[in-house]
């Protein structure tokens, strides 16, 4: 297995054990980050992110698919299962992952996943409605940044 590749499974397990810290000790410092959801971040908001994220995940299950990686590249699929806190509904989203690496570390990670189908699921029917629509995707990506700049200034005011 390519050290590269290895890299990969210890980022996913690390979600799967819901350790958001391990998960951004992944990235270069100068990493970015970027999915339908968040937009682009750096990698210390990415770290932010899933430590948000695995903290808030109640019944996350994460299968991990397809890993492959050379020196310079890799990819993965993964689905993740869990209940949208906001709606109580069950979402199963599909997410095909791009990296870039440097030094044994992402340089660059994207997430692609059908935005319109997680809101299908997150929000039933007005997501299933409306989740193509470009005011809804402003909607979540300006949601999802308001919690994560929320949860970065409650760890910075915690420190």
């Amino acid at each position: 297995m390519h050290p590269n590749e290895a890299l990969i499974h210890r980022f996913y397990e690390a979600l799967m054990r819901k350790d958001g810290a391990a998960m951004a000790a992944c990235y270069a410092p100068d990493g970015e980050f970027c999915d339908p959801a968040f937009g682009l971040l750096t990698a210390a908001e990415a770290g932010a992110m899933w430590r948000m994220l695995t903290a808030r995940a109640r019944d996350l299950s994460v299968a991990l698919s397809a890993v492959s990686a050379d020196a310079e590249q890799g990819s993965a699929h993964w689905d993740a299962t869990y209940t949208f806190s906001k709606t109580g509904r069950i979402v199963r989203n599909r997410i095909d992952a791009r990296f870039r690496f440097r030094d044994g570390l992402i340089l660059s990670h994207v997430d692609r996943f059908s935005l319109w189908r997680w809101a299908a699921m997150a929000m039933g029917p007005v997501g299933a409605v409306l989740g193509w629509t470009p005011p809804l995707r402003k909607a979540i990506r300006r949601q999802s940044r308001a919690a994560l700049d929320a949860w970065i200034k409650r760890e910075r005011d915690a420190d």
